[in-house]
């Protein structure tokens, strides 16, 4: 469905729900015609009626609408009394409005100049008298030519015609809360570990085009799901204007925001997850990307700083990227601070290259700040950036240019609901890795794995990578290191010299580590559940999933085993000990 037909279905739903809530409350107000609380709620519903149908361009719904609005204006003003006779032409009104509105959907003409034209003379009368009037029939030629859906000969028509064929209507949308989607999806996720789990037990028994049927309406329901869950980014990225301005007038700074791709779709949840990251590097740029103006004009910038917020999909993964117009990310203030702070020693400081420092600035209670301001210097913020990409399988990268600005990519999967994954064997058990974290897989002997330190390095691409074998990291006991070099050495050392290993590189935030598994399976799209009590602390497991022969599979958590390896100690909650 195109954008415009899909806004247009948005309107009619809203106009009909007006329309519904408009007849409910004139019922009321003529039983209650001093009631100005119903003329008032009346007043903004035409006013809203209004403003959204001149937006969406439908021109007689927005002037007859508005010519609903003025009348109550009158009214509220109590320049004009309520009465039978106004209370006959109101009802009339209500009903050629609500024709205006479905005529939008169905391309019916439809006759309305009489009655409009007979508000629009009551109105004259009462702005001209200035006194309270009642209602008088009355039929004149409109000013205005009829531009959509109505004939020229609608303005001698009687105005009773347009409401001889009243009837109920509804909306083609419907509103369903998010926990009944979310409960739908749980359920057809339940459904496929089901449908898989009757296949495989079945293989030997029924030729597997038996199943075939079975396995396309599956698919098909659970993807259909997952559409319903969809939304526009643009829903999230029209809130940032205020977030903009507001923190451009705490930096006493100038800034524009320029918004695009608001089409993209993406998981309702997903965004849900990453708008608290958004906001973070929107105000990170506001406040450490854009100079303050004068800088920018001694640059020869102009005053006002840009910041693009973009959206778009390629395949089953959706990409937004912020960009500034600023000053770019000094690398070596970022090492500097990094230093000062402990994160890491001048020593390997100096061998990181420019790119790999600058990821610095995502780690806890980094920030190049001296001074705390109200939005800035308290080193918490990025590194949030990063724990929600994890926590969804995305990933984020940063380009930047001294003088020029920078520019931070986040990508990420479009849905929750299924996720990707290469399966392997270890020790006769199926464990899972999912596909956003690995690169390749490749086939190696002993000798192509070289003790270096604690750990085991292989070369891949012409480059040294870490090498872990998953089977060590799964024994590894709460009161050892991976820094004892009897930790990540004991599978290698059993090893026969012209044993043949397979291996599963992933990447996660400029690491590349090589997995070496007993047996690699095949790629498979899973539904993963959380897991439970008293389970949940295991945190190199995000999750679990049922196989077709209702075995378990655990889900490796590639970001922890990451900070594992490469961060400075193993405490109980990241280990599998008993």
């Amino acid at each position: 469905m195109s954008t415009d037909n899909e806004y247009k279905e948005i309107f009619l739903a809203e106009a009909l729900e007006n329309h519904e809530e408009l007849n409910r409350l004139l019922t009321q107000l003529e039983k209650e015609p001093d009631n100005k609380k119903f003329v008032d709620a009346i007043f903004r519903i035409t006013h809203t009626l209004k403003g959204n149908a001149a937006g969406m361009g439908f021109k007689n719904v927005a002037e007859f609408a508005h010519v609903m609005e003025d009348l109550f204006g009158e009214v509220r003003e109590e320049n004009l009394s309520l009465d039978e006779e106004l209370f006959s032409n109101l009802f009339k009104a209500t009903d050629v409005l609500g024709e205006l509105i479905n005529a939008i959907k169905d391309g019916k003409t439809i006759r309305f100049r009489g009655i409009k034209t007979k508000l629009e003379v009551q109105l004259k009368s009462v702005r001209k008298e200035g006194s309270p009037q009642s209602a008088t029939p009355a039929k004149s030629a409109p000013d205005d030519p009829v531009v959509e859906q109505v004939d020229s000969a609608s303005d001698e028509a009687p105005e009773e015609e347009a409401a001889t064929d009243a009837r109920i209507t509804f909306s083609d949308l419907v509103q369903v809360p998010v926990r009944k989607l979310d409960n739908l999806l749980n359920l057809v996720g339940e459904l496929i570990i089901e449908r898989d789990r009757m296949v495989a037990a079945n293989t030997d028994k029924v030729h597997t085009n038996e199943y075939a049927r079975l396995n396309r309406v599956s698919s098909d329901l659970q993807y259909s799901v997952m559409d319903v869950r969809l939304v526009q980014v643009g829903f999230l990225f029209n809130k940032f204007h205020r977030v903009v301005r507001d923190a451009a007038n705490l930096e006493g700074k100038k800034v524009s925001l320029t918004l695009k791709g608001t089409e993209t779709e993406i998981d309702r949840n997903m965004l849900q997850i990453i708008s608290d990251s958004l906001i973070h590097l929107i105000r990170n740029a506001v406040s450490h990307g854009l100079e303050a103006p004068a800088a920018r004009r001694k640059a020869g910038k102009s005053e006002e700083g840009n910041v693009t917020l973009s959206a778009f999909s390629e395949s089953d993964a959706v990409f937004i990227e912020i960009t500034d117009d600023g000053k770019g990310i000094d690398a070596a203030a970022v090492r500097k601070k990094a230093i000062d702070k402990g994160l890491i020693s001048a020593e390997n400081a100096a061998q990181m290259s420019d790119s790999d420092i600058i990821f610095m600035i995502f780690e806890p209670g980094f920030s190049t700040l001296d001074s705390v301001t109200s939005m800035s210097g308290r080193g918490v913020g990025m590194d949030v950036v990063k724990k929600a990409l994890d926590s969804v399988g995305g990933h984020i990268s940063v380009e930047t240019a001294p003088g020029a600005g920078s520019k931070f990519s986040l990508s990420m999967p479009s849905s929750m609901a299924v996720k990707g994954t290469l399966l392997f064997e270890l020790d006769r058990e199926t464990y899972a890795i999912p596909l956003a974290y690995t690169e390749a897989v490749v086939s190696l002997h002993k000798p192509d794995i070289r003790r270096v330190g604690s750990g085991l390095t292989s070369s891949y691409l012409g480059k040294a990578i870490a090498v872990v074998f998953v089977k060590d990291l799964l024994t590894l006991k709460a009161s050892e290191s991976v820094y004892d070099k009897k930790t990540l050495h004991q599978s290698f050392n059993l090893l026969h010299p012209e044993k043949k290993l397979d291996m599963v590189i992933v990447a996660y935030n400029g690491h590349t580590i090589g997995f070496v598994v007993d047996k690699l399976l095949q790629q498979k799209e899973i539904v993963e559940k959380p897991l439970k009590k008293p389970v949940d602390h295991v945190k190199i497991i995000s999750g679990v999933t049922i196989m077709g022969n209702g075995h378990v599979c655990l889900v490796f958590n590639v970001p922890e085993i990451c900070h594992i390896i490469f961060g400075k100690s193993v405490s109980t909650k990241n280990t599998m000990s008993n």
